[in-house]
Formats: structure tokens, sequence, C-alpha cells
């Protein structure tokens, strides 16, 4: 009996050590992915940033335009009377 389960036990141990080599290269693939998703997470955060920032700089400039467009037709409303 000892001698057919030795065999055995030697089976099993082989798959589970291809078994370990194959989940590891899993992880390493699944950390190497992650990495990158972090990096593309921080690049989108940066530009959602920037785009935020401009947006504000264009609602100021727009402001400023109507402000002054407002100033002239008051003027012309002025003049009219």
């Amino acid at each position: 009996m000892l001698n057919s389960a030795l065999p055995k036990l030697e089976q099993l141990i082989e798959q589970l050590i291809v078994k370990n080599s194959s989940l590891s290269q899993d992880l390493a693939q699944a950390a190497s992915q992650n990495e990158e998703l972090a990096q593309q997470v921080k690049q989108l955060e940066d530009d959602n940033e920037t785009l935020q920032l401009e947006a504000l700089e264009q609602e100021e400039k727009h402001a400023a335009t109507l402000e002054k467009i407002n100033a002239i037709v008051g003027r012309l409303e002025q003049e009219e009377a």
C-alpha cells in the first residue's frame, strides 16, 4: 500500500507546485495591471483637475464679458432715453 501511495503523493505534490507557479504568475500579472490602472487613475484625476480649472477660468471670462456687454447695453439705453 505504501508503494502505491508514494507515487500518488509525488504526483499531487508536482500538481501543487505547477498550480502554485501558475498562481504566482497570475498574481504578478494582476499586480502589474493594478499598478498600470493606478497610474491611469492618477492621470485621469490630474486631467479632471485641469479641466475643472479651465472651466472655472472660462466661467470667469464669460462673466467678465457679460458684465461688459451689460455695461454697453446700459449706456446705449441711457443714450436713447
